[in-house]
Parts: C-alpha cells; structure tokens; sequence
C-alpha cells in the first residue's frame, strides 16, 4: 500500500512515473481517480491522463481499469439505479495523428455501411470538467460505471438552474461552475473548480458557498444539446481543425477538459457502435500546450534492454502543466552531441503526451559530457550509429532486469512481475525469465517475499502458461530487435513457430516486408534467444497458431472469403467463434450490410438484425447449421 509521503511524491513527480512498480502505479491511478472524482484531485486532469494512464496503457494495455467505466463521483450511499441509456467514457486523441486514425476508422465504417464519406457530418462541442449526470426529466442520475448511476435529482429540488434556463430532460450533461464567478468568489477558498463542484452534490447540506452561486446561477446543470457547436464535413474538420478546437475551447465561461467531436448520422453512429468504455463515433481531442525554459544541472546516462544508454537531464525545479518537473529525457547521446545539451543548458520543455516531459530544443549551448563506461556494470562503452551502446549484453544488470521486465510487460498475463519484485529476483541471483519459471514457493520465501506474495506469484506464473496466448505475442516477449508484435505476427503467417529457429537470413529477407538489413538482425536474435525459448516452451505455454497464408488460402468451405455477422446468446462463445472464423478466412463484421453474406443466430436475437437481414437479402442461418456447414 502506498503512504501518503509516496503519494505526494508521485504527485509532485519527486518520485518518477518511470521508477513505479507496476502494482503501485496501478494503486496510485485509482488514487487520483477517486480523489479527482470526489472534489480533491492530487494531480492535473492533464497529468493524470498524459503521464499516469499513458504510462499504465504502455506497461500493461489489457489491465482491466484502463478498460471500465471510470465512476464519475464516489461515496454515495444511495442503491444504483439503471439509467435511461449507458453513459460511456470517451475516447482521447493528444495529437492530430491520433484523431486521424479517427477518421480512418469512421471511412472504414462508411465504406463497409455503404454511407457516402462526403455526406459524414462532424459535430464539436468543449468537453466540460465537471461531474457527468444524465436527466431524464423525473430524476438526476450520476454516471455511476456507465450502467447503473446514484439519484442527485436533490440538487434541482435545491435550486440547481440549467443553463439558458431550459427544461428539464434534455439527457446527458455536466454539473459545472463558471470559471468567471469561480476565480471572482471561490479561488480563495477552493484549490480548485472541482472541489467546489463536489459540494454542489453530496448528501450533506449545501454550505452558503454552494448556495450564492446557484442563487446567482453560477452552478449549473448544463445539458450538452445546449453548448456552442460546431459543425461540418470532414473535409471541413480536416481543413479547419485548429481553428475549430480554439474556438470551442473559448466558447465557454466552464473550465473545460479538451473538445468532444462525433459523428451526427444516426444510421452510421449506430453501424459504428461501442465497445465496453468507448463510443466509436465519437473522441475528445485534448491538447497539452505549456511550455517552460529550464536550466540543466546535469546529465545522467542510464541504460536500458537493449543496451542504449539514454542520457536524462536533470532540471531546475520547475512548475509546468500544475506539476513541478525535475528531469527529461534526451532522448540520446548523438542529439546530446549535436544540440550541446550539458550542465548550464537552458532548454525549452514541453509536454505533450510524454510520460517523461520532453526537450524541445535546447536555447542555449553548454559543455558537453560524453559517458566512456557503462553506468551499470562499467563496460567500454561503444557508438552505433548516434547511439552510446553498453556491449555486456549478457551481465549488464539494467540490461538483464530490462530484458525480464519486458518480457511479462508484452506477454500482459500475469500481475506482480514489475520492476520492483524483477529487482529483488536479480538481486537473489535470477538472470533470466525461465529461471523464473522454474521457482517454487518455499525459493520465493527465501529470498525474502512473504509467503501470501509467494502464492500469488506462483499462481500468475501457472496462469501465464495455461492461459492461451498468440505465438506471435509469445516471441515478440523476447525483445529480439526488429521483432514486434508485427513482424512476429508476419513471419508466422509465413513458417510456423517451430520452423523460425532454422531460417536462415535470406530466408527471412525473402519475406514480403523483411528488408535485407532487418532480416540479418532477427536472424542474430533468434539465434542468441533459442535456448531460452527451448526452455520456457517446455514449461507448458499455450501457444495460439497463427495461421499460415497458404493454409488459409486453401481452405475450402462455404464461409471462405464470405462476410459474416453474429447474433444472439450463442452456445459456444462468441470471441472464439470469431476467432476461430477469422483463422479460416472468414471476415466478421458487427453489423448487417449490403455486404454481409450471413447472419448466424443464437438464441434471443435482437430484431435489428433480422431486419437488416431481410432487408439486405442476407442468407440467415443458425449456429448449428453454420457449425455443421463448417465441420462438412
């Protein structure tokens, strides 16, 4: 458990987000998000979502609180009640790349539902920072997790106006104080609007501060049919995008937290649908714009897996973005050559989306430092390129703990195995992931763990091994150079995992996206990982086959190349049905279309589909019949 001394050091960026073990990185994400959902966050809005979850979806993207609905306020004590229509989170773009990856996607549905791109509206409101309700007219639902919210409708009966004094039941919005009345009347005696806000909603009664400013209408309830908007084609919203988001973001006298864009065609928000926290239509974009001139006191070199030594500047203390900044990344020793970035530098800081706050370029020149030995084990180093390489690839211990970290990082199932319990496994002479593998309870007792932790180590050993994981994911964990997850997943769909060890290089580069550089590279690496994967594979991993191109292409059978929609409650489940069709060359899609060859039912079918069906002239066919077909 995290101390409140180790939670303001996070908070005050003391203690790095880089330096957390995984489990305390977690503990500390909840933290702020409950002390932010309750009136008294720890952290920026802007900190939490840049530095803390960035850096939580880096680590481990599967963990299961990147994927909820995050509780919009804590500590009612009122029964959940369902609302009207879920409240899902939102979806966030920090850059325009990823807001283009938006519009890729919503060309992607228009083309699979036969919408005209041309005829996509955009529309854009600011993303209030408030506290998320949802009015139906009769009560105030808090979101709760999406599904399920607390009743508020206490704060109407208090005398809680709705901005433009409209009428009740206008749906989802936001309870927020204006950012003009907050700075004139509250700032002196609440650290932040959200504080405030807070009070607006608990049970307890409301004190004068709460009662002046819903008295002048100040604290509102605001509708999101009611904000300012913009509208428009994408080629508009490409065109205008800048322009757009600034005026968005000063349209409102709210503190807002970025601007909300989604589709408006209702027939193609509905093709475009959800998953469990996002709606797919819709992205908040939000922009961290500040900027500092620090001075550098030092450089320090540390060195990571792969043997690159990255040079870390250490700063003046320095306010940006609500958190006091002491380092930065430099990314590496060419640029520290090429920029003149040593102690005495003055350098322009940014962050935007970093998890370690960024040089942007440095102002002022300074003498240069270069590093000859390794900082962790004090070998020669040598240069690649403009990299600063440490060669004692094998005994480097940050490189050894680095490798083993990696490793349960990529293959995302299993919990405990951060930096801190690698630390400690290092330091009781493990130097490798299947000598981890091979511990028992009464070794991890020795060496100091408790006998509880022991048990849950051992227990998320036994389940990274019986659990079903992708062959591809399986040896991208290696962290052999140039081979991730994607090129994994490319040279099997070319030679099963068994055969990848005996390749040669040119074998490789024969490989529809392998380069001749790229193939040589993975050759090495494969060869210096193949005993450690000898051993770990023996341990009983369950592999998932990545089907070979050839394989797929011949199969025979109704379905091959056909596109197909699932539907209902199914006896087998619906993933594996998917995953398994996908393997044979059958697409899957989520909704009917023009496009769609089958609709396979279940049990209590939605009519939508039948609908779609009918209408479209898809074949309709159970899951049995579609099994036996398959199986014939």
């Amino acid at each position: 458990m995290l101390t409140e001394k180790q939670i303001q050091d996070i908070s005050d960026q003391i203690t790095l987000v880089s330096d957390l073990s995984d489990n305390h990185l977690v503990e500390f994400c909840k933290i702020a998000n409950q002390r932010y959902r309750a009136g008294i966050p720890i952290v920026t809005d802007e900190n939490y979502d840049f530095i803390f979850i960035s850096e939580l979806a880096k680590r481990i993207p599967s963990h299961p609180f990147l994927k909820q609905i995050e509780d919009e306020i804590e500590g009612f004590s009122e029964e959940k009640i369902k609302l009207p229509e879920k409240m899902l989170s939102t979806d966030k773009a920090y850059t325009w790349g990823e807001v283009e990856k938006w519009l890729e996607r919503i060309a992607k549905f228009s083309d699979d539902f036969e919408f005209p791109l041309d005829e996509v509206l955009i529309k854009g409101t600011a993303k209030l920072d408030g506290f998320a309700g949802y009015d139906d007219g009769a009560k105030l639902y808090t979101r709760g997790d999406g599904n399920k919210g607390s009743d508020i409708s206490r704060v109407f009966d208090r005398g809680l106006g709705i901005l433009n004094d409209s009428e009740r039941g206008q749906g989802p919005g936001e309870i927020v104080v204006k950012r003009s009345y907050f700075e004139n009347h509250l700032s002196g005696h609440f650290e932040y609007p959200r504080n405030f806000q807070a009070s607006l909603i608990k049970e307890k009664e409301l004190d004068h501060f709460a009662k002046d400013a819903i008295n002048v209408k100040a604290a509102l309830f605001v509708p999101f049919k009611q904000l300012p908007f913009w509208q428009g084609s994408i080629k508009q919203f490409k065109d205008q995008f800048a322009e757009i988001v600034s005026e968005l973001e000063q349209g409102v006298d709210f503190d807002i937290d970025g601007v909300v864009f989604e589709v408006v065609n209702t027939d193609l928000k509905i093709h475009m649908g959800s998953n469990r926290k996002f709606h797919r239509w819709q992205i908040a974009f939000k922009e961290n714009k500040e900027k500092a001139q620090v001075k550098v006191i030092s450089i320090t070199p540390q060195v990571g897996r792969t043997g690159k030594i990255t040079p870390v500047a250490e700063l003046e203390p320095t306010q940006l973005s609500g958190a006091t900044i002491y380092r930065a990344t430099g990314h590496h020793f060419g640029l520290v050559k090429e920029q003149g970035l040593g102690a005495g530098s003055i350098v322009e800081l940014t962050r935007s989306g970093m998890v370690i706050p960024k040089i942007n370029k440095v102002l002022k020149k300074a003498e240069v430092n270069i590093p000859s030995n390794c900082p962790s084990c004090e070998s020669q180093l040598i240069w690649d390129a403009d990299f600063l390489m440490c060669p004692n690839i094998n005994s480097c211990p940050d490189q050894v703990r680095g490798k083993m970290i990696y490793f349960f990082k990529i293959l995302a199932n299993n919990d405990g195995f951060g930096q801190a319990t690698i630390k400690k496994l290092y330091e009781n002479g493990i130097r490798r992931v299947s000598e981890i593998y091979l511990l028992e309870i009464d070794q991890l007792i020795a060496m100091g763990f408790g006998e509880k932790t022991s048990k849950n180590l051992i227990d998320q050993l036994n389940r990274s091994r019986h659990e079903s994981i992708e062959d591809w994911r399986f040896l991208a964990a290696f962290g052999v150079q140039r081979l991730g997850m994607g090129n994994c997943e490319n040279l099997f769909k070319n030679y099963p995992i068994e055969e990848v060890f005996e390749l040669t290089a040119d074998e490789i580069a024969n490989i529809d996206g392998f380069a001749e550089l790229t193939a040589e590279q993975i050759f090495k690496g494969l060869e210096s990982i193949r005993d450690e994967y000898q051993i770990l594979i023996k341990t009983g991993f369950e592999l998932e086959k990545t089907p070979l191109s050839d394989e797929v292409a011949l199969i025979e059978s109704p379905f091959h190349n056909k596109k197909i929609v699932f539907t209902g409650a199914m006896s087998h489940s619906r993933s594996e049905l998917e995953k398994q069709a996908k393997m044979l060359g059958i697409s899957v899609a989520k909704s009917v279309s023009s496009k769609t060859d089958f609709l396979i039912i279940g049990e209590n079918v939605g009519q939508s589909k039948m609908n779609d069906a009918k209408k479209h002239k898809v074949e309709i066919i159970t899951e049995s019949e579609y099994l036996k077909k398959l199986n014939t």
